[in-house]
């Protein structure tokens, strides 16, 4: 193995975490070396992250509702003393599962005291059998809850989201250059990203190799195409990422991991299928270059699997898909224990909010992250951010809670979202 890749692992646990699970031609990690791990990262999750000492009386939520105004949803939390909250769903997802808030999560949170959140965020996993839904269907709705209690929690305590469940290790996010595309040439590839680099002016970019969850990837040798190219237009000081949304099987995975390295790229995304464990941490072994993943896990205990084994060497939870800041925190802090990098991935139109909040008080953030637009139909005030690239970068708001404040005029359009 490339001794290279441990660059993110600064632990004596190295040697040990670098072996292959069984089926591989390296042995697994001696037994005894994987549970001291198991046992370090299992005290970390017993950590609490939200700073409840903050709040000295009761916080109880009197009313939590989802409004809707056509396809943009919105999270209202009330308490019984005045105080509000509010937040912004990821809307794409929650088309589809706000059922599941309005029917299992919202009479949960009713009566309950907002400083318990961390708490509350475990027992609602179970409440009524909630575990049945787990991934996008449970955590999705979850996460809205929780960054409207944030709000809520944050104007009470004078404290922005990042203050609650951390310290503020950065006070501006740098932002990488995202390309989505997929099934065009290599030179359209190409010709977008020099447009999309000069308008937001970042100093780094990622696009897609393959041809996502094992299709076939067209055209056809794209990607051998593309790797070598992007890197000649742009130079050796742009940093380079590649993702692959798991479309390689194991062997494949590989082969075009050794094709980043060759021409220095720095972060391979999701090489094989998200859920295949074992051939993920096969192709890390076999590489120097970081692999990263983690945007469609939903478990803490998975989690916990593939930064022990060293599976991974950049965790990428999603502030929406994981469930919330404070759930994604836990994931941070054990892969900070292992010397490990924490890069969040990013959905939704206002999710670039949470996740500068959450890098915010990373100590473990990575040096860039990435950008999807904000959502320009939305009015919004905030006092200490204009919220927008400048340089390559976005300066994170410092006001309580999420620092943004939605125009009441324009709230006034959204109507209270029955079961």
């Amino acid at each position: 193995m490339n001794t290279n890749r441990r660059r993110f692992l600064t632990t004596s646990l190295t040697g040990g975490l670098a072996a292959a699970l069984p089926g591989t031609s390296i042995g697994s990690p001696p037994k005894a070396e994987i549970e001291s791990t198991y046992a370090k990262l299992d005290e970390i999750l017993l950590k609490p992250v939200l700073k409840k000492e903050l709040f000295t009386t009761p916080v109880v939520i009197e009313t939590l509702e989802l409004v809707r105004f056509k396809d943009s949803f919105l999270c209202h939390v009330r308490t019984k003393d005045g105080a509000e909250g509010w937040s912004f769903a990821n809307d794409g997802p929650m088309k589809t599962f706000y059922p599941v808030f309005v029917n299992r999560l919202q009479p949960f949170f009713i009566g309950k005291d907002a400083r318990d959140l961390e708490a509350l965020l475990e027992e609602v996993y179970v409440f009524q059998s909630n575990y049945k839904f787990q991934s996008l269907a449970l955590w999705v709705p979850v996460a809205t809850i929780e960054f409207a209690i944030l709000d809520l929690l944050g104007r009470i305590a004078g404290k922005s989201l990042g203050q609650l469940i951390g310290e503020i290790h950065h006070t501006a996010v740098a932002f990488y250059q995202a390309n989505s595309e997929r099934d065009i040439s290599g030179e359209e590839v190409l010709q977008h990203l020099q447009q999309q680099l000069a308008e937001s002016k970042t100093k780094a970019l990622k696009f897609k190799v393959g041809g996502r969850m094992s299709h076939p990837e067209f055209p056809p040798d794209r990607s051998v195409k593309l790797i070598p190219l992007i890197r000649k237009i742009f130079g050796d000081e742009m940093h380079l990422f590649a993702d692959s949304n798991g479309s390689y099987s194991t062997a494949e995975a590989i082969r075009i991991g050794k094709l980043l390295q060759e021409y220095k790229y720095e972060i391979y995304e999701e090489p094989v299928p998200f859920d295949w464990y074992e051939e993920t941490k096969q192709v890390a072994d076999a590489l120097s270059i970081p692999v990263a993943g983690g945007e469609q896990e939903a478990s803490l205990h998975n989690f916990r699997w593939l930064i022990a084994h060293d599976a991974l060497q950049i965790v990428q939870p999603d502030v929406y898909y994981f469930g919330g800041l404070i759930r994604s925190m836990k994931v941070a802090r054990m892969a900070a224990a292992l010397g490990k990098e924490c890069t969040p991935h990013i959905s939704g139109g206002m999710g670039y909010l949470y996740m500068m909040h959450f890098v915010s008080a990373l100590p473990n953030a990575g040096a860039f992250h990435e950008f999807k637009g904000d959502n320009k139909e939305l009015p919004l005030d905030c006092k200490t951010s204009s919220l927008l690239i400048d340089n390559g970068v976005i300066i994170v708001p410092t006001g309580p809670g999420s620092g943004v404040d939605i125009d009441p005029d324009y709230l006034k359009r959204y109507a209270v979202v029955k079961g």
